[in-house]
């Protein structure tokens, strides 16, 4: 089982970023600040960032993306994608 995340970045207010997560290996259920677990699981989003970050997920390729638009300074953290079994 492996879960790559795309490389490190650090941004700057206002400047957009899409993190990537890859799976493979195994049929993932990932979260992140909202979350995906199945197609049919509506998202959900913190409302600190409703509007700006986008989640989603193509479950052919195994990969899940979540896009950051007009990042803000409170957005600050080390954002990252795992796995639980």
């Amino acid at each position: 089982e492996t879960l790559t995340q795309s490389e490190a970045v650090v941004k700057r207010p206002g400047e957009s970023h899409r993190l990537t997560c890859s799976a493979s290996g195994f049929t993932f259920r990932l979260e992140w600040l909202s979350f995906i677990s199945t197609a049919s699981t509506p998202i959900s989003y913190s409302s600190s960032v409703r509007g700006r970050f986008t989640i989603s997920r193509n479950d052919s390729s195994s990969k899940l993306y979540l896009q950051m638009n007009t990042l803000q300074t409170a957005d600050t953290a080390v954002y990252y994608c795992e796995s639980r079994t």
